[in-house]
């Protein structure tokens, strides 16, 4: 079935339910940010294949919300589909709350399913349906009658994240935990997000494409901690393990009716709990904050640091590869992006303590680079030649840790543009890994540092310039970030982030150049204590992109001394023919 079919489906399905307006986000029950395939709803009715974003259906129209990385790619799928896109953030469009309160009339029905919003936008909608006097139904999952091959629940075993890598046992986490339940008064803690979940018990699965989570619920108490599973997930061996730790493993369907027998003081992130576990809370008992876990897993421990190390030299190892098996063989032999991202993938695998890519590999050649998440299929894959651009923006899930780097590689020739934007972003790249802040600065407060040598051009990315890294975990994320938008989160020691700026003009190139950074100390003076970014990804920046005359004497220099570090710390893993392409990958300039 086409999107066109499948909106004539959902709107039979609204019709027969009096659902005047239905949503469909990107979420699973668990406010995640990648799901498993059966909650890919937004995706099979819309044909809009993104991570993020929301598809509004009513009865004459329907609107799909999606936010700068993905305008190119939306366009693209919903042509000819009559949904109309609706740019985040852009002058001229609504906000979905905007829409609604212009759109829905008293008397209406505003429908979706309250699994898959949060405590959060269930209250932003009840506000706004109180205002236009219409009304919420969130107990239908339209999806469950018009998606007649909608993919099964994931059934996979999980497994024991051993503490030689995780660097805590899950005994250890509760109790920093239970520390901080006690400073907010707090006789209970639910939590639903998957990657919190992972990291307090130290389990992992295979629930999420490439995102080792696994679909469950979680309440902490002073006494128990409960996790809430698909008991055929769980062995017997891990069972026991789990209850040497003193957790009790429980059915992931009884997290409903137990949410509702919870008495006391209850703490939740309401970002996170969903929309149909938020309504079975006693309200007045409610203490909404982030998440304990999502704070404390932010700031990496001493293992997690030291592992972190040995999976990024891995990586660099394989990127050296591919690199050069790239450059050997466009223009020989036939390489196009998805054979691209296969070699790629192959290469990753032959790491010690390899668990797959963290991410669908961003594979995009000249124009498609300017798509920021584009991905090659059958009909757009190309071919690659001795020219351009060829961006590929990939990363790793290993045992010691998570990677996440862009690399923007000179096949030929470049044009002046090319080559002033390839160096304009390395310069934005270079000045925020090079700052110097003082302590409680935010990554908001950075983030104006890396766009500055766009900005003194004209030029800006709409997206964000750097996100969290988890541990085995999802690729993104937080609290903290590099952003324009405001969150008042303070840069801690150990806390990482990616450094990722970028130049995209549709129908011509996208470039990207991303390492990973973790933050450091870097002096104490009578002022305060200051910190820095210490990279720690290893891989070459294509020297063959720069031009020379545009850097600053102090941009040069970081590069030269990058591309030694990066030298040292991988030669010793690579054959001589290997070393040599890596000499000269890294020469000084």
């Amino acid at each position: 079935m086409n999107n066109i079919e499948n909106l004539r489906e959902l709107r039979k399905s609204m019709k027969k339910h009096n659902i005047d307006h239905y949503l469909i986000p990107s979420a699973d029950a668990h406010q995640s940010e990648y799901v498993p395939d059966y909650y890919r709803g937004r995706a099979y009715v819309s044909g809009f294949t993104g991570s993020a974003g929301t598809l509004l259906v009513s009865e004459n129209c329907a609107k799909l919300w999606a936010d700068g990385r993905y305008f190119i790619q939306a366009a693209k799928q919903i042509e000819g589909s009559g949904i109309d896109l609706m740019k985040i953030a852009t002058p001229g469009y609504d906000t979905i709350h905007e829409y609604l309160k212009k759109n829905v009339r008293s008397g209406e029905t505003l429908g979706f399913y309250g699994r898959c919003y949060s405590a959060n936008d269930y209250k932003t909608f009840k506000k706004i349906a109180e205002e236009n006097n219409f009304k919420i139904n969130m107990d239908l999952d339209l999806l469950e009658e018009t998606w007649s091959d909608r993919p099964k629940l994931p059934k996979d075993n999980i497994y024991i994240l051993e503490t030689k890598y995780a660097g805590k046992s899950a005994s250890e986490k509760l109790k920093e935990v239970r520390a901080k339940m006690v400073d907010k008064n707090a006789e209970s803690y639910l939590i639903t997000s998957l990657d919190d979940i992972a990291w307090l018990f130290n389990i992992r699965g295979n629930d999420v494409i490439y995102t080792p989570v696994v679909l469950s619920f979680a309440i902490i108490t002073k006494d128990c901690a409960k996790l809430y599973i698909d008991k055929d997930k769980v062995s017997k061996e891990i069972e026991k393990s789990l209850n040497n730790e003193g957790i009790t493993v429980l059915d992931y369907d009884m997290i409903e009716s137990d949410t509702e027998k919870l008495t006391g003081r209850v703490l939740i992130d309401p970002a996170k709990v969903n929309a149909s576990l938020y309504c079975r809370l006693n309200k007045e008992n409610v203490v909404e904050e982030r998440n304990i876990t999502t704070d404390l897993k932010a700031v990496k421990n001493d293992i997690e640091l030291k592992n972190f190390e040995n999976c990024q030299i891995k990586d660099g190892v394989a990127m050296v590869k591919f690199i050069k098996w790239l450059k050997e063989n466009v223009g020989s032999q036939k390489v196009t992006e998805m054979s691209a991202t296969k070699k790629l993938t192959a290469l990753r695998a032959e790491g010690d303590l390899a668990k797959g890519d963290s991410f669908a590999t961003i594979a995009a050649y000249k124009d498609h680079a300017a798509m920021m998440h584009y991905s090659a299929t059958e009909n757009t894959d190309v071919e690659l030649k001795k020219e351009g651009l060829f961006l590929v923006d990939s990363g790793g899930q290993y045992l010691d840790g998570t990677t996440d780097i862009t690399r923007t590689i000179v096949l030929g020739k470049l044009t002046e543009e090319e080559k002033r934007d390839f160096t304009l972003v390395l310069r934005s790249h270079i000045d925020l890994a090079k700052v110097k802040f003082l302590k409680g600065a935010t990554g908001a407060n950075l983030d104006a540092i890396c766009r500055l040598p766009m900005w003194e051009n004209g030029l800006d990315y709409k997206c964000g310039t750097g996100h969290g890294v988890g541990f085995l975990l999802s690729v993104h994320e937080g609290p903290q970030n590099f952003s324009q938008r405001l969150i008042n989160v303070p840069l801690e020691l150990n806390m990482n982030l990616t450094n990722e700026p970028g130049i995209y003009k549709e129908g011509k190139h996208g470039i990207r150049t991303e390492n990973m950074v973790v933050v450091t100390k870097f002096m104490e003076t009578d002022c305060g204590t200051f910190y820095q970014l210490k990279t720690v990804t290893y891989c070459p920046i294509d020297l063959d992109g720069v031009d020379k005359t545009m850097l600053t004497s102090e941009e040069l220099a970081w590069l030269n001394d990058y591309h030694k570090m990066v030298y040292e710390k991988l030669s010793p893993y690579l054959d001589e023919a290997e070393k040599e392409f890596l000499k000269h990958e890294t020469r000084t300039i």
